[in-house]
């Protein structure tokens, strides 16, 4: 027998011992992966074929007298790999394709967005002062019904109502910026 053969051998024993190793423990091994990827299928998949790779690449953890079955050191070395790929996911930033998302508001420039912020300052002016206060609270200093209702000394309910009417008189006095502010 030559050398060349042995090696012919041993590769095709090692894709066969890999092929049953997929046949028995993948479908496990991607469940696991598949809920630590939050339901991302070709992550899973992915991660799945790295932990495989890694059985390959070291046989001699396959073969310890230590496990029963190799399933614990595989399902072990597929959480370690999710894992590593979810931090390395939240180190990089997020991609960003060539359209923009329909939720993001895009402003031209600084300038634009001043020129924003002093026409809804203008526009606020205009509202009576109880809509104007209850806005301001709410919406503009971020409080709650309750908050702003315990502030002014008023009910959860007509904070409610005012905010309403105030966004309301907004909306006829900024007739181009209605869709900002629902």
């Amino acid at each position: 027998m030559t050398a060349g053969t042995s090696l012919t051998r041993a590769a095709t024993t090692a894709e066969h011992e890999l092929a049953a190793l997929q046949r028995e423990h993948g479908g496990p091994l991607f469940a696991l992966l598949l809920r630590l990827s939050d339901g991302d299928r070709q992550r899973a998949e992915d991660l799945v074929q790295e932990t495989l790779v890694r059985a390959w690449q070291h046989p001699e953890a396959l073969r310890a007298a230590d496990f029963d079955s190799v399933r614990p050191w595989l399902l072990t070395v597929g959480r370690r790999l999710a894992i590593d790929a979810r931090r390395a996911r939240q180190a990089r930033p997020h991609e960003i394709g060539d359209g923009v998302p329909e939720n993001a508001r895009v402003t031209a420039d600084h300038a634009e967005r001043a020129a924003l912020t002093l026409d809804v300052r203008e526009a606020v002016k205009t509202l009576t002062p109880e809509h104007r206060d209850v806005l301001v609270l709410v919406y503009f200093r971020g409080a709650s019904v309750a908050e702003a209702a315990r502030a002014l000394g008023i009910p959860p309910g007509t904070v409610k109502s005012r905010a309403y009417y105030g966004l309301r008189a907004l909306r006829r006095v900024l007739p181009g910026y209605a869709t900002d502010l629902r």
